[in-house]
């Protein structure tokens, strides 16, 4: 609930000001519920609020390895959940209709970036090295936070008769904050209702 009354007081003042409002869902890396608006004729301004995934087994066995709850821990699996993501884009949208005969509707590409919060749980399975006790496994749960920057690129088709698009898009996730310079791949397909 924190979470849902944040992103509404950081959009409230540009839902007051904006012409055009456009909701609606992503599908993809991070899964989430978009609302963009446009705040000059080709530049929009879109918050994303969902389900971030977890990064590769590797980047928890090694962030588990560089801080161990104890110095002798031998790390031996871990689960992830409890995922969140926080996204705040700027984009530039440049009309490429012409470009590809459409006659119908209207197709843009756009570029753009913008900061991203990411939140997952990660339990951990640990033991100890123990010649007088056989193997105990404890377990550890800790949240790995990363704020970063991304960059993306798409293509977004208005369709003629109904307020709705559709958009494709594809971008790159670079960590500043908990392993900085880690970058991760993201993309996504979803469509969006204009008001």
């Amino acid at each position: 609930m924190k979470k849902t009354i944040l992103f509404c007081l950081i959009f409230l003042p540009l839902i007051a000001s904006a012409q055009e409002h456009q909701v609606g869902i992503r599908i993809g890396e991070p899964f989430s519920l978009s609302y963009k608006t446009f705040i000059q004729e080709k530049i929009s301004v879109e918050g994303m609020v969902g389900r971030a995934s977890p990064n590769s087994s590797q980047y928890y066995r090694r962030a588990f390895e560089n801080n161990p709850p104890v110095s002798s821990a031998i790390y031996t699996n871990h689960t992830t959940g409890d995922a969140f993501s926080l996204n705040l884009r700027l984009a530039y949208h440049e009309n490429i209709s012409s470009e590809f005969n459409i006659t119908e509707g209207a197709l843009y590409a756009y570029g753009g970036g913008g900061g991203q919060f990411r939140s997952v749980r990660a339990n951990y399975g640990w033991t100890t090295p123990s010649p007088s006790v056989p193997n105990v496994f404890r377990s550890e749960r800790r949240r790995n936070v990363d704020f970063g920057v991304e960059g993306f690129i798409g293509s977004e088709y208005y369709l003629e008769e109904l307020p709705i698009s559709v958009f494709a898009e594809v971008g790159l996730f670079m960590e500043i904050v908990d392993r900085p310079g880690h970058i991760k791949l993201q993309g996504g397909i979803g469509a969006r209702y204009l008001f």
